[in-house]
């Protein structure tokens, strides 16, 4: 099996690596906080040796998992390296010092939310010999423990395409930046959707209707989905990630109803309460918000 790499252990990170973990990968693991790398290789090592002595009576075992100390550590041997970060910046100070690490034959898999022009942007600067993929991930972190996330794969992904599909299924969208672009498409309509839901029922607490009763009846409708997402409480996804991904999309096109829905949820990231809260907590702050002071 290929050596993997696999960077960044945040709340997408952290589930989809242990998807490698649970198909017996090879994997070195990195995250800026090395607290959850070592406790992942640790889980797994008690996981190693608990098999191995229920079948074999002996509990002397490895774990196929190992935690690097830096990037460039990480992938100097890896097949396959993977990177799921916060977002373009995070990308770009991680590829300063995995490039120059990476090996003639490898393949690097960018997995974050980070738009078309930062994949071309990394695209130039990948070494001659190495395969650039990127492959952003529809779903959150209930999808991505139970390896149903939706991969968007644009480039060359027929040589990792296996490994992806540990994630979830694998849909090839076209050459490489089309999966980030297609991601930024599907993110902007999802997001807005959660933002018409929430003024939706903020119409319903001003006309005095019954919560459930409105609810209910959004979600007998064309929005069910965005309806499903607006009041979720077993996902992380934060207003800050909302604003990073939704300026990405404003900063294509003119996109005038995006543009409210990022006030909304720049008020809501301006809020401590909010910004690292379900998604349900920025609803609750769209419903709530004072609109008599707009913000600039």
């Amino acid at each position: 099996m290929e050596k993997i790499a696999f960077l960044g252990l945040g709340h997408m990170g952290e589930p989809m690596a242990r998807q490698l973990v649970a198909a017996r990968h090879p994997l070195t693991l990195w995250n800026r906080t090395p607290a959850k790398a070592d406790a992942l290789a640790a889980e797994a090592q008690a996981e190693a040796e608990a098999e191995a002595e229920a079948a074999r009576g002996t509990s002397a075992s490895t774990s196929t998992v190992a935690v690097a100390a830096s990037p460039a550590e990480a992938v100097r041997d890896a097949d396959i390296v993977i990177t799921m970060l916060a977002g373009s910046d995070a990308v770009r100070e991680v590829a300063d010092a995995i490039l120059p690490a990476l090996r003639p034959g490898a393949y690097w898999v960018e997995m974050s939310t980070i738009g078309p022009d930062t994949v071309k942007e990394l695209a130039e600067r990948v070494p001659e010999g190495v395969t650039f993929v990127d492959a952003p991930v529809m779903g959150s972190t209930d999808k991505a423990a139970a390896g149903q996330l939706g991969i968007l794969a644009g480039g060359d992904a027929a040589g990792v395409e296996h490994v992806l599909a540990r994630f979830g299924p694998v849909t090839r969208t076209g050459p490489l930046g089309s999966g980030a672009a297609l991601k930024l498409v599907v993110n902007t309509a999802v997001i807005g959707g959660v933002a018409l839901v929430a003024e939706a029922m903020k119409l319903a607490d001003a006309l005095g209707l019954d919560e459930s009763t409105a609810r209910d009846a959004l979600a007998a409708g064309p929005l069910a989905g965005a309806v499903a997402r607006a009041f979720a409480t077993d996902v992380h996804f934060g207003s800050d990630l909302a604003v990073k991904d939704v300026s990405l999309a404003t900063h294509t096109t003119q996109l005038p109803a995006m543009e409210a829905v990022l006030r909304h949820f720049r008020a809501a990231a301006a809020d401590p309460d909010v910004v690292h809260e379900d998604v349900a907590r920025a609803v609750t702050h769209i419903r709530t918000r004072d609109l008599t002071r707009r913000d600039s």
